[in-house]
Formats: C-alpha cells, structure tokens, sequence
C-alpha cells in the first residue's frame, strides 16, 4: 500500500489504498467508504451510577444473557470514528495494520506484528486519556472488545457482539474496560495500586477519598462490633431469665401447709448461675459502653471526612494521566491472563473470535459462573475482620484479550482491608472455556486473602501454610500458586461431582479449609470410602472442638 498521506499538511487525506480497502472489506468512497479523520462522532455512553451492595448474601439470578442486537458496526464511518483525533498514534496504527494486512512474507508479518501490536496499544491509551469524556461509539468498543476494524470479524461475529448486554443493569461489580476506566475517571473507584504507587504522589481530592474509604471501612467495623456485643448481652439476659424464673417456681411442702419450700438442689445452682451472669453482663455493659464510645468516633471522624469530600465536589475527579497509568495497569492485566505463550495480539479479529455468545466472557456469563462457583465454595467471597464477617465480591475487569486465564491483581485495597473489595480480571476470549477462565481468577484471589489473612505464617497455617508444606514436601518446582489455581480448578469441577483426581493429601487440605456445603458433602459421602472418611474427621474435629 503506498502512504497516503498529504505531504503538505503531514496528516492522513482520509484515503484508503483500493487494494487494501478489498483487502479489510472496506468499500470505496464513492460507495461509502470511511475517510479516517475527521469531525463525525458517534452515539454517546452513558454509564449508570455504581449501585454494589456488599450486604448480599449471593447473587441474584441472571435475568436474561443478551439482548437486541444494536447497530453497533452498521455506522460506515466506524473506522475513521475510532482513530479520528488521536493524531500521529492514529496514523502510525493505520499504516502498520494496512501492511499487516498487505504482508504475504511470514517473516515480515512477525516484524509488523509486532510493531501493529506497540501501536495498538499506543492507540488505546490515547483514547483511554480521554475516559472523562463520552466517548464515541467506536472508540468504546476498541476498549471494550478490541475492535480497532470492524470488517476484520465476520458478520455473524459482529452480530454475537451486538447481542451482548451494554449496559449493568445488576447491581454487580462487574466492568468492561471502558466502564472502568470512566469510573477511575469520576474518581468513584479508587486508581490500582502498584509498586510505583505512592501515596504522596496523590491528589487532594484522591487522598481525601482514600482515606473517606478507609473510614467508612472502619465506621462498618465498628458498628459490626455494637451489634455483635449487643447479641452477646441479648443472650446472657435470656439465660439470666431462665435462671430466674426457674428460682421463682417453688417447690410446696405438703407436710407444712403447702407452703413455699426451700430452694432445690437445681434452684441453688441456678442461684450460683444467677450471680455469675450478673457479673458477666457487667463487664459486657462496660465493654458496650465503650465499643459505642469508638463508634461515635467512627461516625465523627466518617461525617468529617464526607463534609471534606464534599467541599471538595464530592467524588473527586483525577487527572488524565491517572486514567493513563491505570489503563497501563489493566494493560499488564491482560498480560497476565494471556500468559508468557499465548496470543498477545490484541487486535479483535475473525480467526481468533468464537461466534457463540456463551464463548465469551459477559458481564452475564461471567456472574452466572462465578454464583454456581460460590454455591460450591461458599467461603469464596467472605472476609472476617476484627471478628466480623462480610460477604465482599471484588471488582471483576472483563478483559479484552485472548486469554488463558482470569488473575487477581489485589486481594483488597492496601488503605481499607476491612470492607473494601479486590481487583480481578478475566479474559473475555478464553482460549479454553468461560468456567476455567472465571475459576483461575477466583482461585487466585482465593489464594492471595489467605495469604493475606495469614500474613508472615503464610508457609505455616491455614490453607496456604498446609498446601504450601505439602508442596515442599513433595519437591515440586515453580510456583506453588499457580499448582494451586489448578488443583483448586480440579477441585471445583471434577471433585464436587465425586471424581477422585487430587492428590489424596490435597484432597483433606481443600475439604477442611475449602469446605463444600452440607449438602455436598453428604453425597459425597456415599460416592466413597475416601469421602466418608473425610466426614469421620469432620466429626472428630468437631467432638475435639479442634475444627
């Protein structure tokens, strides 16, 4: 293809060569062909505000898994709408995907690849910067799907996509990349952490966020506590009732005109509990008295906090290179879901895209796998802090890369450990299926709260601490994480179902510290001896109260 570009001006004429136009499906323009740059702009996105409830007990059912398809492609300028105004980045990308496309030579396609690939995502962060906006329709769908050209997937491709559900209309933490980043954006999600992150190096407004989180975080733990202090007494008055009105029914002595007769020998007890109760709700009256004292304080500081937001517009917005840094971390994101030996052109195109929407990672597909994953784990999203326990689903990216696996990035947030949610991502075109790439993900976050949880003593206690010994002691190579992603994929799919494929000692490790639910548990019991004698120590535990 020759370089069309107009040398006097140094931009783009907005003509495309005819023979790569045949070549990419492009028409010409007398026909209605795109020139590249220019004014048009496409349908506006609107994103509906952030409604997450952590206090859920599971996810609601999935209502529908697509809809209507929607004219996203039909527009004939998609092209010119989706480089348009991002200047030299637009240009170069152009011209390498024109001799992508062009190049017979294997040799030379593996250099302009290459060169197509650095371009692409130059591309992207350029549009990415301008996540505060509204963006065109094209541009949101190249961050969204990768979909850069839209005649370089098939008809029924472009048909699967428009099928997809835009819009969240849950109340789930689930983000396509653009949603995403126009939450960091509004500064309504807080940026990534990284190594490089420092805290000096935010905003006011951010700072102040942060630390609104963090507070927020600590007033929910506080008022965690009241309540459960609060139980406690509710208890130890009805036992104290119990007592007392067992005290008051006395006895009659027949031989002395049936009157009252003295305490029994269970009423003298109950008499000794009578005390001991009255003292023990003492202490849990002073212990309530001063939990709701660090509870105003909670508030105070919590109310404080909202007011200095406030004044400071509420939500505080970022810059544009925060958008940018961020959208750099989801770049390493996908990264990682593709791995060191997968397809890391991030180009969406026909050869490498199924035409099946169940193929494909949804926001839909995504939380139908991850409720039926939780139904089997049903520890999988619980946190206990300070002694109270939430249910907290992370954020969950759905990456547009071909990916082999889903990844945790962060357990939680560094500043809120308490009640604030991780970050996880998940390839939208697994190279295997959607459950394997939702479970990897699960599985990592899995691994890296307990972790967490178990801090410095992580090769010691706990799940980490007995998988990680019998790793050792098996003299196994590489990274006991990634053995665990797998052995816990395998634990999902194939051990629930009574398919005896792990290691008999990885097997007790996951059933005491990954435990399914009852009922699980009890048909398993009847698919075989090694899982009767897994619920015989279950039992044994729990005679031993060393469960």
């Amino acid at each position: 293809m020759g370089d069309s570009r107009d040398s006097s001006k140094g931009v783009f004429s907005g003509e495309i060569d005819p023979e790569i136009a045949e070549l990419i499906g492009v028409e010409s323009e007398e026909t209605g062909a795109p020139a590249l740059f220019g004014d048009s702009a496409g349908p506006k996105v609107v994103l509906a505000p952030e409604q997450a409830d952590t206090e859920r007990e599971s996810f609601a059912p999935v209502a529908a898994f697509e809809e209507a398809a929607k004219p996203l492609f039909a527009d004939k300028n998609y092209y010119k709408i989706a480089l348009g105004g991002e200047g030299e980045t637009a240009q170069r990308a152009h011209k390498l995907l024109s001799d992508f496309l062009a190049c017979q030579d294997p040799k030379d396609k593996s250099v302009l690849r290459n060169k197509l690939i650095s371009a692409y995502w130059n591309l992207a962060e350029s549009i990415a910067a301008k996540s505060y906006t509204a963006l065109p329709m094209p541009k949101v769908l190249l961050l969204r799907f990768g979909v850069m050209l839209q005649t370089l997937i098939s008809d029924e491709q472009r048909q699967m996509l428009s099928r997809v559900i835009f819009d969240n209309h849950s109340t789930e933490p689930l983000y396509y990349v653009d949603e995403w980043l126009k939450k960091i954006a509004a500064g309504q999600i807080s940026p990534s952490t990284t190594d490089e992150t420092r805290p000096s190096q935010r905003t006011q407004p951010e700072r102040i966020h942060s630390m609104l989180e963090k507070a927020r975080g600590a007033h929910e733990v506080q008022l965690g506590l009241v309540k459960g202090k609060i139980v406690e007494i509710e208890n130890a008055e009805a036992a104290l009732q119990e007592k007392v009105s067992l005290l008051l029914d006395h006895d009659r002595r027949s031989d002395h005109d049936d009157l009252k007769a003295e305490y029994n020998a269970g009423q003298r007890t109950a008499l000794g509990e009578v005390g001991n109760l009255a003292r023990t709700l003492g202490l849990l009256d002073r212990e309530l008295s001063r939990l709701f004292g660090e509870l105003e304080n909670a508030s105070q500081q919590l109310a404080e906090l909202k007011t200095k937001s406030a004044d400071l517009g509420g939500q505080p917005t970022v810059d544009a290179q925060t958008v940018v840094n961020e959208f750099n971390t989801v770049r390493q994101m996908i990264k990682m879901c593709v791995g060191r030996q997968g397809n890391h052109f991030p180009i969406l195109m026909k050869q490498y895209l199924r035409a099946n929407i169940k193929d494909i990672v949804t926001r839909e597909n995504a939380t139908f796998h991850m409720s039926q994953i939780e139904a089997i784990d049903p520890g999988l999203f619980k946190r206990t802090f300070k002694g109270q326990t939430k249910r907290i689903v992370p954020y969950v990216i759905l990456a547009p890369c071909y990916g082999d696996q889903g990844i945790c990035w962060e357990p939680f947030e560094r500043f809120n450990r308490a009640t604030s949610r991780g970050r996880i991502a998940i390839p939208m075109f697994p190279t295997r299926d959607v459950q394997s790439a939702v479970i990897t993900a699960l599985a990592d976050l899995r691994w890296q709260v307990e972790k967490e949880r178990a801090q410095h003593y992580w090769m010691e206690e706990g799940l980490t601490g007995n998988y990680y010994q019998w790793f050792s002691a098996q003299k196994l190579k590489g990274d006991v994480r990634e053995y665990f992603i797998q052995d816990y994929l395998t634990w999902v799919t194939k051990e629930s179902e009574g398919m005896q494929k792990l290691n008999r000692d990885v097997r007790g490790i996951f059933w005491r510290y990954l435990p399914f639910p009852e009922e699980t548990k009890e048909k398993l019991k009847t698919r075989g001896f090694v899982y009767g004698e897994l619920a015989k120590k279950d039992r044994n535990r729990s005679l031993s109260d060393g469960y």
